[in-house]
């Protein structure tokens, strides 16, 4: 009897037809094994989110912060080592997507949501602002899977870095009015939706020492006072690199006769 071509085998390096391989390129032993190291950095950043969710529910908020900020260790962890690898593929980054709105989006807002709410927050006003954050996750990863990539700039702060200054708020940060965190979140997440160009952090990581030293100093006076300067001061930086370049623009553009 002749096996129909719809269920007969295929060789363990073929891809039936009319599918997307998730690994494309030779499916070797090493690298699926490589393939795997990569994506399950993914979903232990995945893991991880819904850990510090579980965390802020029990009341644990300091362990919630620390678990956010793994998420984006490992957030970091996935692409770099996929790259590395040479597994770099649709899947992985599609995957890395969704782990990103559900850790820097959708848990991020929760765990803030509790500590809001545990700090004297109205329920009214917290959610609102911590459901922004994942509305505005979302927008921000939709836009970045369709736009042209920078090397040099952000469009809009990324979410990994506003889940990081979220969960180093509840560590470290300075003990502000309620109603103003409240506002100051809603910053954050509108921050991930703009336009305005933020420098890469690895630009910034290159500059020379000595530009550290105001900060090392400032830090050793007051860490949260010193926080809060550093994370403003790089949301300002947006709108003002913004002025910068149209202004430069318009005074650079031909005059029309």
């Amino acid at each position: 009897m002749p096996v129909s071509p719809a269920l007969a085998p295929t060789d363990l390096g073929e891809t039936p037809a009319g599918t997307i391989p998730l690994l494309p390129g030779p499916r070797t032993v090493a690298r699926r094994v490589k393939f795997g190291i990569a994506n399950g950095c993914t979903v232990g950043s995945l893991l991880l989110g819904m850990t510090a969710v579980f965390l802020a529910i029990a009341g644990d908020f300091r362990l919630a912060a620390i678990a956010l900020l793994a998420c984006v260790v490992f957030d970091g962890c996935d692409g770099g080592l996929a790259r590395k690898f040479g597994v770099a593929s649709p899947f992985g980054a599609q995957m890395d997507s969704l782990a990103d709105l559900s850790s820097f989006g959708v848990a991020t807002g929760l765990v803030t949501y509790q500590w809001l709410i545990a700090s004297g927050a109205s329920p009214v006003a917290a959610g609102p602002a911590c459901a922004l954050i994942a509305v505005c996750a979302a927008i921000r990863l939709a836009r970045f899977n369709v736009s042209p990539k920078d090397g040099t700039f952000f469009c809009g702060v990324p979410t990994t870095m506003v889940a990081a200054v979220l969960a180093l708020n509840v560590l470290i940060g300075p003990a502000l009015p309620v109603n103003l965190e409240v506002a100051l979140i809603a910053v954050y997440a509108l921050a991930m939706v703009t336009s305005f160009p933020y420098v890469k952090l690895a630009r910034v990581l290159r500059l020379p020492l000595w530009v550290w030293v105001f900060p090392a100093i400032c830090a050793m006076i007051s860490v949260p006072g010193t926080f809060a300067a550093v994370v403003g001061g790089y949301l300002v930086s947006g709108p003002l690199i913004w002025l910068f370049r149209n202004g430069r623009n318009r005074r650079t553009r031909p005059a029309i006769a």
